[in-house]
């Protein structure tokens, strides 16, 4: 099921129609044009008109409910941008169903169009606030594979923070966690333009391959494949306070 908590709060009629039915905008125009649609047995021709939680929106006599937000995980490949739309690039909004696409998405945590992992979908721009804000200082997980053995002295480093080329201050503290000589996990609560890579590359040293596998208390599903994606639980969705 791809439905959780409502999102009607003044919600123009056009928007309350595309997103509970899964038509487009153009489409409900033409219901709206038609005469089809009522709000409490009451014609309504206006696509501005706002829509409030005791109205009663209908459709051939068959009420519509409310629309209700959109919560994914999605495990994207690389060569993909973190976009709805791109000239020269495939999205991730590509790899949702046409369904899901008619609703106004936003990406919480982008990547790199060649980093792989993570990334969250919602309809809820408050729960997105939540993850994106600087203030909530919400965790971030990245699997780290480097060109270079990647030195012990390093984790004292990113633990005190480093000076990034083109920056005024140092970044957050981080939690370097080396796994192999090449291999290590990073958790940072920054999300600075390519942070990782120029982490790395004040060091000397050089990123070969990234992949996001949590954030805050969200991780990955295992199961989904690249390019797949699925439904957050509601204990995951209530994890981001």
């Amino acid at each position: 099921m791809l439905i959780y908590r409502t999102e009607l709060n003044n919600m123009r009629l056009d928007k309350y129609l595309a997103h509970a039915t899964g038509l487009s905008r153009k489409e409900v125009k033409r219901l709206l044009y038609r005469k089809e649609i009522t709000v409490n047995s009451t014609v309504i021709k206006d696509a501005a008109y706002k829509v409030v939680s005791t109205d009663e929106v209908s459709f051939n006599q068959q009420i519509i409910g409310a629309p209700q937000h959109r919560y994914l995980m999605l495990n994207k490949p690389q060569g993909y941008v973190c976009s709805n739309d791109d000239p020269t690039h495939p999205t991730v909004a590509g790899l949702l169903d046409t369904e899901i696409r008619a609703n106004e998405l936003h990406i919480a945590g982008r990547l790199d169009v060649d980093t792989t992992g993570l990334v969250l979908v919602t309809t809820d721009g408050q729960w997105l606030h939540k993850i994106t804000s600087p203030n909530h200082k919400r965790a971030k997980r990245y699997l780290v594979e480097t060109v270079d053995p990647i030195s012990v002295d390093t984790i004292k480093l990113f633990a005190e923070g480093v000076q990034l080329k083109g920056e005024k201050h140092l970044t957050k503290p981080a939690i370097l966690e080396i796994i192999e000589t090449h291999i290590a996990y990073l958790t940072l609560t920054e999300g600075k333009y390519h942070q990782v890579k120029r982490m790395f590359a004040s060091t000397g040293n050089k990123v070969l391959e990234l992949h996001r596998d949590r954030i805050g208390e969200i991780s990955l599903d295992e199961n989904l494949a690249l390019g797949e994606y699925r439904v957050l639980t509601e204990a995951e969705i209530s994890s981001i306070q």
